[in-house]
């Protein structure tokens, strides 16, 4: 069985609940028995229970978590028991999205209740897909509908995506869907996302990149969402097509291990990507002997008006570093942070691709 757990987060009135609908035809029809864990929130202030109805926020916080974690646990329990080869979970809403109602002592204690690090917890999903909140860019259609569960106001709401943004910014598959486009549109693009992240079939993903002044690190420190990862990636000798890369991806002293295999089939891009353990990252980089082709980079995540960047610093460049945006549509606007002073755009070129520059670090 191949078992996936995703989440979708986002502001209010960011248009989830007719997502849910979508993501079940189409991964449906893709041959995936897909499961729904639904919102704690909704439940809980539906039914009576919430911060303003328990003492204290931290009370209510306690108890959403412990539930949140407990509904997952045993869909996935139920999931394993299913005669399915492909099992998608979602996620309405993970447990990092609780952190965003909480001041930094008060999630202090949460963790410490449920016996959870927030590294753990946010690795516990394979992805996250963000659906921006209503009230930012399509102010029009915000309601309170829908659910009525939602009390902020269009302000409130802003500043609420903007931290559940920030929550999730340290996970490696963080995607923000925003309303530069109708919402039906919006929903074809998380499709797409999510297609994408499964391997299945689907359109290049489209990347911008650009040639920037090395910026004063320091300075980025102050952006919303600023993260630091070291990466370490290695490009493997592979038999066939397929183009083979083992990652090591290390926060805050904590490392994860990835394998992605990358191939096209009928003009089409497949990524299929897995998690590894420590041993097992080793003794591929220990097979691959001298055809190793190995990069070591650092890259700061950044966001800035709406928008997700990465700036990836490379030891061999001391005056300039290579901004990287995923968008939704072609022509999609790029706004780069003040910080960063263009050199000129590299999409596409092939001298900037990191598999390019692992091949001549190692020449």
């Amino acid at each position: 069985m191949k078992l996936t757990k995703i989440v979708i987060t986002g502001g209010p009135s960011a248009g989830k609940t007719t997502a849910m609908s979508w993501v079940q035809n189409a991964f449906s029809k893709l041959g995936y028995t897909v499961l729904f864990v639904p919102e704690t929130a909704t439940e809980f202030i539906t039914g009576g229970v919430a911060p303003w109805t328990c003492g204290t926020n931290l009370d209510y916080q306690k108890v959403q978590m412990e539930l949140q974690l407990t509904k997952e646990r045993l869909f996935e329990k139920a999931a394993r028991t299913m005669k399915a080869e492909k099992v998608l979970i979602v996620c309405d809403r993970g447990a990092i999205d609780n952190k965003s109602y909480m001041n930094d002592e008060e999630f202090a204690a949460v963790l410490r209740e449920v016996g959870k690090t927030e590294r753990e917890l946010l690795l516990s999903y394979d992805a996250v897909f963000h659906l921006v909140s209503a009230a930012k860019g399509a102010e029009e259609f915000y309601t309170f509908a829908n659910n009525a569960a939602r009390y902020e106001s269009v302000g409130q709401a802003v500043a609420l995506d903007d931290r559940l943004i920030a929550a999730w910014q340290g996970h490696p598959h963080h995607c923000i869907i925003d309303n530069s486009v109708e919402l039906r549109e919006k929903l074809k693009n998380l499709i797409a996302a999510i297609r994408d992240f499964l391997g299945e079939p689907a359109p290049p993903e489209i990347e911008r990149k650009f040639l920037v002044e090395m910026p004063e690190l320091t300075a980025l420190e102050k952006l919303p969402g600023f993260r630091r990862v070291e990466i370490e990636q290695a490009y493997l000798p592979t038999t066939n097509d397929e183009r083979l890369r083992i990652r090591k991806w290390v926060e805050n002293g904590q490392a994860i291990y990835y394998k992605t295999r990358r191939r096209h089939v009928n003009g089409q891009r497949i990524e299929v990507e897995e998690r590894l353990t420590q041993r097992s990252y080793k003794e591929m980089l220990e097979e691959a002997g001298e055809a190793l082709q190995l990069l070591r980079k650092t890259r700061y995540s950044l966001q800035y008006d709406g928008q997700l960047f990465q700036l990836d610093v490379y030891p061999f460049w001391a005056e300039q570093a290579v901004v990287k945006i995923e968008l939704n549509e072609e022509n999609g606007e790029v706004r780069l942070p003040p910080e960063l002073k263009l050199i000129r755009e590299v999409t596409g070129e092939r001298a900037y691709k990191d598999y390019t520059l692992a091949a001549l670090m190692n020449s």
